[in-house]
């Protein structure tokens, strides 16, 4: 069973989406493919761990950068 650490904050697949601009089912097609990491609840809904989802937004995403002119 994975462990929670205190106070991580545990976000939402519709969070997780809204961060990535993509649809909630991507977010679950991911957590089942394990691309991303994901908790399930008694419930049994998913939850993802914060700074999980961020390390993955940041490798994923790049600077802009201005195009070379010539």
């Amino acid at each position: 069973m994975t462990q929670v650490h205190q106070g991580e904050r545990l976000l939402t697949p519709g969070e997780v989406a809204s961060l990535f601009r993509v649809d909630p089912k991507t977010v679950t097609r991911w957590a089942t493919a394990g691309r991303i990491g994901s908790i399930r609840t008694p419930g049994g809904h998913r939850r993802f761990r914060e700074s999980e989802v961020q390390a993955l937004l940041s490798q994923l995403t790049t600077e802009a950068t201005e195009p070379v002119r010539q």
